[in-house]
């Protein structure tokens, strides 16, 4: 680090923000469309759209509306969708076991997704949560408790399931000690060596994911604890650290933080440790303060979120998935035209 040697007025470090040519010319961080993932709440219906309440302009989409989402975002730049299904009552179990249906929801989207669009990456996600009664991310005893090595063999059919149908990157997001290794080895084995995982490795208990657990229908019914037993104490640092550096040692590709916001000095912990491909989550809750806050007339929208995203980017992600995606690559394009 330079330290400082000279006194004003020799140094004015305003001379270096004072033009706008030179603030482009000197910007350090850069943010694009193809920095960004859209998240895509899916349901199974040939056509179907509704808003989801807490997340105003974000909706749970039928095939149609999917592929159609898929056309647009990638005529925007986005170079990746990240899919989340909305199951069907009836399709929930204590066991989990529409997580693998090959003829399910996810495997049928995938599928359609990388027939129609063959360019556009498709990341999955793996975690129990939509398909079980209870929305906990794994296997429950019947005292309640999470069974971490018990859920490994679903995660490992579920990841299976994915990659057969033409996913590009799994996402295991459900915090059990050791599902790299075991998604990592059911894939070598099945000669899916190519097929990426994205890991899931500082999440958080946050209280920011409320309306996401609303677009999927999951959570009602998680118990006083929630999900702290298995995702990280927001107090936590060093847990984060461990968690990835476990994580890339059993096969992780890439590395998550969710939430994004909140977490920043965790993204960059990451970023100088590891120094993988590290992803940021700006979550359902994170998205729907900016809205709430726009629709108010409170906040300038487009600055607001641009700033946001521009900040995860600073902080050391190489990606963002944010629902705010298809918007934000519009607002960049029409600075970009504007420039």
């Amino acid at each position: 680090m330079l330290t400082p040697r000279g006194a004003y007025p020799h140094i004015r470090m305003r001379r270096l923000r004072s033009e706008g040519f030179i603030r482009r010319m000197l910007s350090e961080t850069h943010l694009r469309s193809s920095h960004l993932i859209l998240p895509i709440f899916a349901v199974d219906q040939p056509s179907y759209e509704e808003e989801i309440a807490a997340m105003p302009q974000v909706f749970r989409l039928g095939h149609s509306q999917v592929l159609k989402l898929c056309g647009e975002a990638q005529a925007l730049g986005i170079q990746a969708v990240a899919l989340f299904p909305a199951v069907e009552a009836h399709l929930k179990s204590l066991s989990g076991k529409e997580a693998y249906n090959r003829q399910g929801l996810i495997p049928r989207l995938v599928r359609m997704i990388c027939q129609n669009f063959p360019d556009l990456g498709v990341i999955t996600d793996v975690a129990l949560d939509p398909y079980t009664t209870h929305g906990h991310d794994g296997l429950v005893s019947d005292q309640g408790e999470v069974l971490g090595d018990a859920t490994l063999e679903v995660l490992r059919r579920q990841a299976l399931c994915h990659a057969e149908a033409g996913a590009a990157i799994v996402a295991p997001s459900d915090m059990m000690d050791g599902r790299v290794k075991v998604v990592r080895g059911a894939l070598e084995s099945s000669g899916f060596c190519h097929t990426k995982i994205l890991c899931y490795s500082a999440k958080y208990a946050s209280a920011f994911y409320g309306p996401f657990r609303w677009g999927i229908g999951a959570g009602e019914d998680l118990g006083p604890e929630g999900k702290k037993s298995y995702q990280l104490d927001p107090a936590t640092r060093q847990q984060a650290l461990r968690e990835a550096a476990y994580d890339v040692d059993e096969g992780a590709d890439m590395i998550m933080v969710k939430p994004a916001g909140s977490y920043l000095d965790i993204l960059r912990d990451l970023k100088n440790q590891l120094g993988l491909p590290t992803f940021a989550y700006h979550v359902s809750g994170e998205y729907a303060m900016l809205k709430a806050a726009a629709l108010q007339g409170w906040i300038q929208e487009p600055e607001a979120v641009l700033e946001v995203l521009l900040c995860c980017r600073r902080a050391g992600s190489d990606a963002i998935i944010t629902y705010y995606a298809v918007q934000a690559a519009r607002w960049l394009q029409e600075r970009n035209q504007g420039a």
